[in-house]
């Protein structure tokens, strides 16, 4: 059970639901008195929305241990912690049947996720929704795995910041809402940037072994020196776009907290910006998961007022 915990990478797991708690902290939001919510939000699919997420997840660290394992990219120059097949603590067959039964499980998951968010009306959008999910599914396992995986040829970045990023932030806003609000798109981006450069972080750290095994990262198409400037576009863009977000929706100042998401940021800007030795990136790789988890609650608090009450509540004596 250790190894098979360890092979979850759990510590993924929260970086892969923070666009699905701005989306559905999005609807449910106040209104523009501040004081009444929308009646759109759903607690059944909200949990749902955050289980099949994190199979999604499970799933494509599981597929990404495996499609490393076979070919033989998680060896010995790999830098990060050891796979599970890499370690032979897991054998590959083993592995192939977790995927199997984790894409089953998944796929159950979204199939309630889709009933209670629709019901037995809109088939359009139900079959819409079992069709993306089918889609997320595949993706997630054709990341290193089969001989035309797509993260061998520089299209990983492609898949997370629209799976993370915009399905995630405004595929579950709409699963309540039955609409798209333009507005979402800016958070929506920001989270998926923040996801990419986590992606291009772990790319930039693997560099030379993904260079020996032939994995065509963008890293290893624009080389290292060019992929810190697009990893600081990554993490500036995104910040830049919650404030737009912020300033757009007409937040007042307490509802600006979520700015303190931004220091680790900018510290972790400043250590890339002065690293010389990939290795030792490793670390940064949870330090901008995180902070994009923090965000993503900071945010979903402010959207919904709770900082503001409890501000009042403290500090005002209620009133």
């Amino acid at each position: 059970m250790k190894h098979w915990i360890e092979a979850a990478r759990l510590r993924t797991l929260p970086l892969s639901v923070s666009g699905i708690i701005v989306g559905s902290m999005y609807a449910l939001r106040p209104t523009d008195d501040y004081e009444t919510p929308t009646d759109v939000f759903s607690w059944k699919v909200f949990g749902f929305a955050i289980l099949t997420t994190l199979g999604l997840q499970v799933l494509s660290n599981f597929a990404n241990d495996y499609g490393d394992g076979v070919k033989g990219t998680d060896n010995a120059d790999r830098v990060g912690p050891m796979r599970a097949i890499q370690s032979g603590l897991i054998s590959p067959q083993a592995m192939k049947t977790a995927i199997i039964i984790t894409s089953v499980l998944t796929l159950f998951s979204a199939i309630l996720l889709i009933y209670f968010a629709f019901g037995d009306s809109n088939l359009f959008y139900s079959f819409f929704y079992l069709a993306l999910g089918i889609v997320a599914i595949a993706s997630a396992i054709r990341y290193t795995v089969g001989s035309k995986a797509y993260g061998y040829r520089g299209f990983g970045d492609v898949f997370v910041f629209i799976f993370f990023g915009l399905v995630s932030t405004l595929g579950v806003n709409f699963l309540y809402s039955k609409e798209i609000d333009f507005e979402l798109f800016l958070p929506a981006t920001a989270i998926g940037f923040l996801s990419v450069a986590v992606l291009n972080l772990n790319n930039m750290r693997d560099e030379a072994s993904d260079r020996k095994s032939n994995k065509n990262t963008i890293v290893v198409q624009i080389g290292g020196a060019k992929a810190k400037k697009y990893h600081y576009f990554l993490i500036v863009s995104a910040m830049i776009l919650v404030l737009l977000f912020a300033f757009l929706s007409e937040y007042r100042w307490d509802q600006y907290l979520f700015v303190l998401a931004f220091i680790p940021l900018i510290k972790h800007l400043s250590t890339v910006s002065k690293n010389n030795e990939p290795k030792l990136l490793d670390p940064e790789l949870k330090k901008v998961a995180l902070s994009t988890f923090a965000l993503s609650i900071l945010l979903a608090l402010c959207m919904v007022s709770l900082i503001q009450d409890l501000f009042v509540n403290l500090f005002l004596g209620g009133r």
